[in-house]
């Protein structure tokens, strides 16, 4: 037979009539199968002649060929492949110089991954001319675009695609700092089944990325799940531990931790998958409006993942980057500072900042600047004058010393390790619980103190916290050093111009009386969510002596976790918080004698558990008839009694990772028994290659099956993604990681 001609079209099994012109040849023949096969390749011997000193023997072999060789005691030992497989291809040179396959095993011990195979080292190094790798690119892409729907720009998926070797990347942890990771997060789980945690591998099988969210995280989502500040501060200033946070705010403006992730880069990839991630363990509800830093990657992760989601930049953050850029300006860094602040603070329209804009970058010249040109690309994600109509709940603010995040720097320092930071998670959350339960039982104890005759304090102290309200009333003494000048009026608007003493400025307000519509260039709204003192005096001139109810936030109020929205009537508002503090505090009395005895807890259980009943009931009634509140800003997150993604054929899926909830088997769906396997049937025209499940309960580890997936959603899974988001670690369970079922996601409902 002629020497084999790797260029073919067809690749063919090995068999023992092939002749090759080298060993080089054979191996790049077997690369080639293997490739077709789906399994990465590797020299594992060769032989020289003693005589003539050229090769005369060699043996090939798959990637997981043999056993991991290391001693017990090794000092940092690295995670290995090889798991014992057989596949290889032995081949001798004959006298006349032409190379025959002596021996060839073709079975292997693992499953083969044809799509995902160009992830394999021996598979990476391939030239981007070459036709066939044209046509990959090319498959791929359509199958990222079906599955990230939400990107518009292709140019943005041409650099995802290209930096895909960048996944081979492993977080940097001290040695055994992984095994330390995992027993916390099962010992964790231990105390509470809700504990959520998933693990991100590499194709070497080693860690990539973790997340994890304890319950409490996940029920502050589910109360105050509007603003998201998605904080990488720790990771981009090259902390020791690569940590990044989901932080919220509470009613009491009190940091919640919505989640930790340890991540290896900031590649679109990990941020695509530290996101969905946390997206399905907050039961797949999206924020409206999430916080970040500027970076490239992120935004385009976001806009994957959250398509409908206000993305916008910490404003901090772009103002500490300025020193960074633009340090040249330094010797004029107070006049440029107060142009730029004046451009971004002080423009009420489009058209003004606009203008201001472009005369700061003529004047600093400016315009040459990359980073310059980007900000102003993304001005509708961080210039307050395009803020108008959503709220940051206090998440956004000039300076990171102001912000909310800052409050976790004073558990995380540059130099602490993975197992210190493990040990303040435990204080941090004791202390974020502690700090909670204090506010609230002031807030059920305690009633504010009024300062002025204002309708607008008498109003709000019966509605907003006590911190809120404390902040809130500031602003309606302030309403007394502010004089306001109509300036025009159109139709049924009026603008005013508002001439505040105590700081010396002037902001306009927009009145439309017929809408209860209020805009102040302060923007006290959008940013802190409640009305500014500049607003307040405009309502009082007006004749209006109430807060209109779309301006006040169901969050930042004593029913802030009610699952049921406030009512736009004030006067129903303020009632419903009299009874519910009224409730709390008689709970609070029935809790201290009912637990005397088991007798008079028995009894007060039973009261309590019948009470509960019957208001449900009457409540059911009630809402039956009631009209559906459509109002953005009072449908602030009610708790979901169900969790959607968990039902035969509509099943959502995300794409692979590690992941181990050890959640209540009560929790369930209907019909599916303890141990029992559940399989459906993969529909016409999807995917169909099978999913398996270990879905790990306290009874057990039980086995489950998903064919039917749809793939026009960015969280379902299809086939051909598999190529852009792999997992090289079916079948394998890394020695650090060996107590996790190296799984899909759960098909039972995540905890909520």
């Amino acid at each position: 037979m002629d020497s084999y001609d790797i260029t073919s079209n067809t690749i063919l099994e090995p068999r023992d009539d092939m002749e090759f012109e080298s060993h080089e040849a054979a191996y790049s023949f077997y690369k080639e199968y293997a490739k077709s096969m789906g399994f990465g390749t590797a020299k594992l011997s060769s032989r020289r002649s003693r005589a003539s000193k050229e090769f005369i023997d060699a043996k090939f072999s798959c990637i997981r060929y043999g056993n991991k060789q290391q001693s017990d005691d090794a000092i940092n030992p690295r995670p290995s492949p090889k798991i014992g497989c057989k596949a290889s291809m032995h081949v001798k040179r004959r006298q006349n110089g032409k190379w025959f396959i002596y021996s060839f095993v073709k079975e292997h011990n693992h499953e083969l991954l044809p799509a995902q195979v160009h992830f394999f080292r021996s598979h990476r190094n391939v030239d981007p001319l070459k036709n066939d790798v044209r046509i990959r690119r090319r498959k791929n892409l359509a199958a990222v675009s079906k599955l990230f729907n939400a990107y518009q720009n292709v140019d943005c998926l041409e650099t995802y695609m290209r930096n895909q070797h960048d996944k081979g990347r492993s977080l940097v942890l001290d040695p055994a700092d992984s095994q330390v990771l995992l027993e916390y997060f099962m010992q964790m789980q231990e105390e509470n089944p809700k504990f959520f945690y998933a693990f991100d591998l590499n194709e070497e099988h080693r860690l990539r990325n973790v997340f994890w969210v304890d319950a409490k995280g996940m029920e502050d989502y589910t109360n105050f799940g509007d603003v998201v500040s998605f904080d990488s501060t720790y990771f981009t200033n090259k902390y020791k531990i690569s940590l990044v946070l989901f932080v919220g705010v509470n009613h009491h403006i009190q940091p919640t931790l919505l989640g930790c992730a340890l991540i290896a880069d900031e590649t679109v990839y990990t941020f695509v998958w530290l996101l969905q991630t946390w997206f399905l363990a907050m039961g797949e509800r999206a924020p409206q409006v999430i916080l970040t830093d500027q970076n490239s990657a992120i935004k385009a992760a976001v806009a994957a993942v959250f398509p409908e989601t206000r993305h916008c930049f910490s404003l901090w953050n772009v103002l500490e980057m300025i020193p960074r850029h633009l340090e040249y300006l330094s010797p004029w860094h107070d006049n440029f500072m107060e142009k730029f602040y004046k451009c971004i603070y002080r423009s009420w329209t489009e058209e003004q900042f606009e203008k201001r804009w472009w005369k700061l970058v003529e004047k600093f010249h400016l315009r040459e600047v990359q980073w310059i040109q980007l900000l102003y690309e993304d001005r509708k994600h961080w210039v307050p004058t395009f803020m108008r109509g959503i709220s940051f709940a206090a998440l956004s603010t000039p300076s990171r010393s102001e912000s909310l995040n800052s409050l976790f720097d004073k558990y995380v320092r540059g130099e602490t390790s993975l197992r210190e930071f493990i040990e303040q998670y435990r204080v941090i959350l004791e202390d974020r619980y502690e700090e909670e339960a204090k506010a609230d039982f002031d807030a059920w104890h305690e009633t504010p103190e009024l300062k002025s005759p204002s309708p607008f304090e008498k109003q709000m102290s019966l509605v907003y916290t006590h911190e809120i309200f404390k902040k809130f009333q500031v602003e309606v003494l302030g309403a007394a050093a502010c004089h306001l000048k109509k300036e025009n009026e159109f139709e049924t608007t009026t603008t005013y111009e508002v001439k505040d003493f105590e700081d010396n400025q002037n902001f306009m307000v927009e009145w439309n009386e017929s809408k209860l519509d209020i805009y102040c260039s302060c923007r006290s709204f959008e940013y802190k969510g409640y009305l500014c003192r500049h607003a307040i005096i405009v309502l009082q001139m007006s004749g209006v002596f109430s807060i209109p109810s779309k301006y006040i936030l169901q969050r930042w109020t004593n029913a802030a976790k009610s699952r049921h929205v406030i009512s736009e009537r004030l006067d129903e508002m303020q009632s419903k918080v009299r009874r519910y503090n009224d409730l709390c505090r008689r709970a609070i009395i029935l809790g201290e004698e009912g637990s005397i005895s088991q007798e008079s807890y028995s009894m007060a259980l039973s009261a309590i558990q019948e009470a509960l009943k019957q208001c449900a009931s009457l409540n059911i009634s009630v809402e039956s008839n009631a009209r559906p509140i459509t109002s953005d800003v009072l449908s602030v997150c009610a708790t979901e009694e169900e969790n959607q993604f968990g039902n035969t054929s509509k099943d959502k899926v995300p794409y692979p990772l590690v992941v181990n909830t050890n959640g209540n088997s009560s929790r369930a769906d209907t019909g599916r028994g303890k141990g029992s396997n559940v399989s459906n049937t993969a529909k016409k025209g999807k995917a169909t290659q099978q999913l398996t499940w270990n879905v790990r309960t306290q009874d057990g580890c039980h086995q489950m099956e998903l064919s039917d997936m749809r793939p026009t959603q960015l969280h379902n899974f299809v086939q051909t993604p598999l190529q852009v988001l792999p997992t090289m670690f079916h079948n394998v369970a890394p020695t650090q990681f060996h107590n996790v079922p190296t799984t899909h996601l759960l098909d039972s409902r995540l905890p909520r």
